[in-house]
């Protein structure tokens, strides 16, 4: 009888443990079946990289038709790129799932139709070659990692998919290009002496012909500047502008557009040499509340720039090249809250006059940290004869104004115009353009300037420099970057002894 009523006990648990199992598999059926009816991802990153942004999410839900997006990879991808297919694909999932079907993703394959290979080369996604190891060989082979996104007859090409950090801001970009009807029109202020985009900042303006019309603007062959330039980029000005041109530029102000200005207050010449740099622009800007100061400003916190001596290249830290980190920038403006780091070269200092302004609304887009000086005259730029101050302060190097501008030559006032004034032009070139989130805070600014403030929450996701603070001493700095290499491991450590210790004082405790 004992072993019969034994015999029921051990079927009565193993039926109720196989209640139990199906009853798991039944709640994660039903969760897994609501998961994919109202889609979700939890992104745990700072910036939440691995996730739509809600302009994103809302550009997918209002698309007025169908968008096709097909990615190309090829079948025989190196393992490096195996992750990075992954992330582009689920986050086009979730553009799908957010889109309630307008958006309509293909994964092609190109190695195995031929005809589909032949079509990409003419539509601009090349075949590309990568180095794989195997069996202690280096071999190339070939693939693709491309996408097309096509609305109606038109198409964005992406030839060559190469890393995830402005992936979503590339898409939603794109997208905005196909659907809008117009796009924006930003004019670049021809300059004799000026910063050339053709040649010295070619990065700067091809990110611009990306998202708007791109025009140049010459006032000496037409004495106004065109109506449907929606904003007015004046870039490294060295001669001095006429009355005419200054007048043109007053009335396009007054006609609600908006200008930026990135002006040096100091030329810098062969030899490091330095002169003042005097435009003319004076007028102009002091009737809209704002002085550039005829000084460079240095700092504690500086980028790092590369020097000739002979036959020698040497880099070192610069303090006449300021960067502007976390603190400097203005947190309540989201042109520039989420960058990480500007480095600007030989900059000059901005002063604001709130009371030429009306109802103003002034934003201080760059500020150096307060360990900055300026020096006046006499500028020594050689890097092993910049003296140290007596004291230190802090420095205006970018800001923004909107409100009730006035106009420099009595025409009026407008409230609907937008002025940017940065106090240097070379961050825009191409040898400085990628130190530090440079290029986002030049597309930023212009996209402010447009009043988007949709695309600069887009493209504040991308991967930013997270400086350690200037300020930090060295000891602090050194605790900080051993802390993350050896932290977690010590961690791990101590838990370990704990729970190690912890068991064997209960053992103990038992035995006695």
């Amino acid at each position: 009888m004992k072993q019969i009523i034994k015999r029921v006990s051990q079927w009565q648990k193993q039926a109720s443990f196989g209640l139990n199992v199906v009853l798991v598999i039944g709640v994660i059926a039903v969760l897994n079946f609501f998961a994919y009816q109202f889609f979700h991802r939890f992104d745990l990153t700072s910036n939440k990289s691995y996730s739509l942004s809600q302009a994103s999410k809302s550009l997918a839900k209002n698309l007025p038709d169908v968008i096709n997006i097909k990615v190309y990879f090829s079948g025989n991808l190196p393992s490096q790129y195996i992750g990075l297919k992954q992330e582009v694909l689920d986050l086009l999932d979730e553009y799908q799932n957010y889109s309630m079907g307008k958006i309509k993703v293909e994964v092609i394959d190109p190695t195995k139709d031929k005809d589909v290979a032949d079509s990409l080369r003419t539509k601009g996604v090349p075949e590309v070659q990568f180095n794989v190891a195997e069996k202690d060989k280096l071999q190339v082979v070939n693939g693709y990692m491309g996408m097309i996104i096509s609305y109606g007859d038109k198409d964005e090409v992406v030839p060559v998919l190469q890393d995830v950090s402005n992936f979503e801001y590339m898409v939603s970009s794109d997208i905005r290009k196909l659907t809008s009807d117009k796009m924006p029109t930003v004019g670049l202020l021809t300059l004799k002496n000026g910063l050339n985009w053709e040649e010295s900042a070619t990065q700067a303006k091809k990110s611009l012909e990306s998202l708007y019309q791109v025009t140049m603007v010459d006032l000496k062959a037409k004495k106004e500047i065109p109506s449907e330039v929606s904003i007015l980029v004046v870039a490294g000005p060295k001669d001095k502008f006429s009355d005419d041109e200054l007048k043109a530029i007053d009335a396009y102000v007054m006609h609600g557009g908006s200008v930026m200005f990135l002006v040096d207050g100091v030329k810098i010449g062969d030899g490091l040499s330095a002169t003042k740099n005097d435009v003319g622009l004076d007028k102009l800007l002091s009737a809209y509340g704002l002085t550039l100061n005829k000084d460079l400003v240095l700092d504690n916190s500086m980028g790092v720039a590369s020097f000739n001596q002979g036959f020698m290249k040497f880099s070192i830290p610069y303090p006449y090249w300021p960067k502007v980190v976390g603190p400097g920038f203005d947190q309540a403006n989201p042109a520039v809250s989420r960058l990480g780091s500007l480095v600007l070269e030989w900059a000059s200092s901005i002063d604001v006059n709130q009371d030429k302004i009306g109802n103003p609304k002034i934003s201080y887009l760059a500020k150096t940290t307060d360990q900055a000086w300026h020096v006046t005259d006499s500028f020594n730029l050689i890097p092993n004869k910049i003296e140290s101050p007596e004291s230190f302060s802090q420095y205006n190097l970018a800001v923004a104004v909107s409100g009730d501008i006035k106009s420099a030559f009595g025409k009026g006032s407008n409230s609907k115009a937008r002025i940017i004034l940065v106090g240097d032009s070379d961050f825009l070139t191409d040898n400085l353009l990628n130190s530090g989130d440079n290029l986002s805070f030049f597309q930023n600014t212009v996209d402010y300037l447009g009043q988007d403030e949709q695309l600069i929450a887009i493209r504040a996701k991308g991967g930013t420099s997270q400086p350690i603070s200037v300020q930090l001493s060295d000891g602090a700095k050194m605790a900080i970057r051993y802390g993350n290499i050896f932290g977690i491991t010590i961690i791990a450590v101590a838990f370990g002894f704990f729970r190690y210790y912890s068991r064997r004082r209960n053992r103990r405790r038992k035995a006695d």
